[in-house]
C-alpha cells in the first residue's frame, strides 16, 4: 500500500517545478484525500460528520474566494492533531475534539487549519520540496507514527525530524487568519488561544497523548501572546456578541463521545 501511494503521488510531484492553478491545487488534493481515506480510520458517523461540516464550512467559506468545496473529516485517533491538504480538505483527530471542552475551541483550530490552505503554505511546501509525499505525511503525522522506521524510510524522513514543518512565520499567519476566520463566522476567537493553554498545560502533565501536535505545530507561549495581542485590538463591543458554545456542540461531543474507538493496532500502523 505504502508503494502504491508513493507512486499515486508521484504524478503529482512534477507539478512542482511550475505554479500551481487553483484548479491543480484540489485535483492534488482530492487524490491524496483518496489514498488517506483507504488508510485512516475515519469516523462514518453521519451525525458527527455533519456537524464538523457545517461548523468547518461555516468558517471556510467566508475565508476564501475560491469558492473551495471544503470537506472535514474526524480522523479515529486519541492523539491531538489536525492536517490540512491541498484544496480545502481538513482532517482533525478525535483527541482534539475531545479536548476542546467548547465550541470556539475547535473553531479555533479549525480557523488555523483553514488558514493553512487559504495562504496555500501547503502547496508552496510541495514546491519547494518538489511534491514532499504529503498523503503519506498527514496519514504518519495524524497517527503519531512519523517516528517509526518504516514510516521514515518510506517518506524519506531523515534524522527524526516529522517533515518540512510549517515555519514559525507561517504557523503565526495561519494563527492569524484563523482568527479572523472565526470572527467572520460570528465564533468568539479566543477559543484559539484557550486550545492552546489547554495543550500546554496537558503537555507539562501528560505528555504522550498532545506530543504529535507539538511535532506537528511548533506551540510556545509566544503563540497565545501572538494571538491575544491579535485579539485585543477587536472591538469588545463586537466581541461580546460573538459565540463561544452552543448546545449542538455539546450534543456532538456527547455524541462522539459515545462512539466506539478504533481498534489500537489500527491507529498505531500507517501501511
Amino acid at each position: 500500500p505504502m508503494k502504491r501511494l508513493l507512486a499515486a503521488l508521484a504524478a503529482a510531484a512534477t507539478l512542482s517545478g511550475c505554479a500551481i492553478s487553483t484548479q491543480q491545487e484540489v485535483q492534488m488534493g482530492q487524490q491524496y484525500s483518496q489514498q488517506i481515506n483507504a488508510q485512516l480510520p475515519i469516523i462514518k458517523d453521519p451525525e458527527v460528520n455533519r456537524y464538523i461540516n457545517v461548523l468547518g464550512d461555516s468558517i471556510a467559506r467566508l475565508a476564501d474566494s475560491r469558492d473551495l468545496d471544503w470537506k472535514f473529516y474526524i480522523v479515529d485517533a486519541p492523539d491531538v492533531n489536525a492536517f490540512a491538504l491541498p484544496g480545502g480538505i481538513i482532517y482533525v483527530n478525535r483527541g482534539l475534539i475531545e479536548r476542546s471542552a467548547q465550541m470556539d475551541e475547535l473553531a479555533g483550530a479549525l480557523g488555523h487549519e483553514i488558514g493553512h490552505v487559504v495562504r496555500r503554505h501547503v502547496v508552496r511546501d510541495m514546491q519547494r520540496s518538489q511534491g514532499a509525499n504529503i498523503g503519506v505525511i498527514a496519514m504518519c503525522v495524524l497517527l503519531n507514527t512519523c517516528n517509526d522506521p518504516l514510516t521514515q524510510n518510506a517518506i524519506n524522513i531523515a534524522g527524526g525530524a516529522v517533515f518540512a514543518k510549517f515555519s514559525r512565520a507561517d504557523e503565526a499567519e495561519a494563527d492569524a487568519e484563523g482568527v479572523k476566520n472565526v470572527v467572520r463566522a460570528g465564533i468568539d476567537p479566543r477559543g484559539l488561544p484557550d486550545l492552546f493553554r489547554v495543550l500546554l498545560d496537558e503537555r507539562k502533565t501528560k505528555p504522550a497523548g498532545v506530543d504529535a501536535w507539538f511535532l506537528s505545530h511548533p506551540l510556545e507561549e509566544d503563540r497565545i501572546t501572538h494571538t491575544n495581542a491579535l485579539i485585543a485590538q477587536i472591538d469588545p463591543a463586537i466581541l461580546a456578541t460573538l459565540t463561544k458554545d452552543s448546545p449542538n456542540y455539546q450534543a456532538f461531543r456527547k455524541r462522539l463521545a459515545s462512539l466506539p474507538h478504533a481498534p489500537q493496532s489500527r491507529q498505531q500502523q500507517v501501511p
